[in-house]
C-alpha cells in the first residue's frame, strides 16, 4: 500500500537538477517582482513529497527581517500542499526570527490573492503599472492573464508573524 503520507524538506543540492526543469516548466529561468530579478532554481526552498514523488515547491528570499515567497506550485491544485507548504515557511521563519512572510501577485491572479488572503495575508501595497516595467526586463510575461484579465499590477501582500521572543 503506497504511503500517502506528505513531507515537507528543505531543498539540497541533489535536488537542484529535477526542481530546475520545474521551475523552469512553471516561471521560465527567471521570476521578476518590484524590479528584482530572481533565479528561483537557484533561491532556498520547500519541497512538498508524497509517495516518492515532487508534490509542490515554495521557493524564497529572505532579506532582513522579512522572507519572501518568490514561487509557489502545487502539482495537483486544491489538495493541500500549498497550504502545507505556507504553514512550514511561516514556521521556519519563526524559527529564524523573520517578522513577517511577503507575496507579491499580480493583478489577475485572484486564485492567488483568495489562497493567501485564506492564510492570514493581508493586502500591503498596489503597484499600478509594474508589470509593464517587469516585461522590460522579462518581454515573454504574457498580456493576459487568468480570467482573460491584462496583467498590469503587482500585488503584495503580507503575514505578520509573531514568534516567542
Amino acid at each position: 500500500m503506497a504511503d500517502n503520507t506528505l513531507r515537507i524538506k528543505p531543498v539540497v543540492n541533489a535536488d537542484r537538477p529535477a526542481l530546475g526543469r520545474f521551475i523552469a516548466s512553471r516561471w521560465g529561468l527567471t521570476v521578476i517582482v518590484h524590479g528584482t530579478v530572481f533565479r528561483p532554481a537557484e533561491l532556498p526552498g520547500l519541497v512538498a513529497v508524497r509517495d516518492g514523488r515532487l508534490a509542490g515547491l515554495l521557493t524564497y528570499d529572505i532579506d532582513g527581517d522579512s522572507l519572501e515567497i518568490v514561487t509557489l506550485d502545487a502539482v495537483t491544485p486544491n489538495g493541500g500542499v500549498g497550504s502545507a507548504l505556507v504553514t512550514a515557511i511561516a514556521d521556519e521563519a519563526r524559527r529564524r526570527q523573520v517578522r513577517r512572510l511577503i507575496v507579491i501577485t499580480t493583478n489577475d491572479n485572484l486564485d492567488a490573492l483568495r489562497f493567501y488572503q485564506r492564510r492570514e495575508f493581508r493586502l500591503a501595497a498596489v503597484r499600478p503599472g509594474a508589470v509593464e516595467e517587469s516585461r522590460r526586463l522579462k518581454p515573454q510575461i504574457n498580456e493576459i492573464g487568468c480570467y482573460d484579465i491584462p496583467i498590469r499590477d503587482e500585488i503584495e501582500l503580507v503575514r505578520d508573524l509573531a514568534y516567542g521572543g
